[in-house]
């Protein structure tokens, strides 16, 4: 399955406020924590490997 590029969360700009709000009384390590375990339970929620490697790659800041 390719990764799907176009938009797709209904009210992007709530989710997003969803996410700042649910780190908003997190420490910084609480927050990284809580990130690492959101993209886990995201990547096993998509479970193919293929696409998974292809958002690993697109995530990636690109070298200097």
């Amino acid at each position: 399955m390719p990764l799907n590029l176009a938009p797709n969360i209904p009210d992007p700009d709530g989710f997003y406020q969803e996410l700042i709000d649910s780190q908003r009384d997190l420490d910084e390590s609480a927050a990284a924590l809580m990130n690492a375990r959101l993209v886990l339970l995201l990547a096993n929620h998509v479970g193919e490997r293929d696409t998974l490697r292809e958002a690993l790659r697109l995530a990636r800041p690109p070298a200097r």
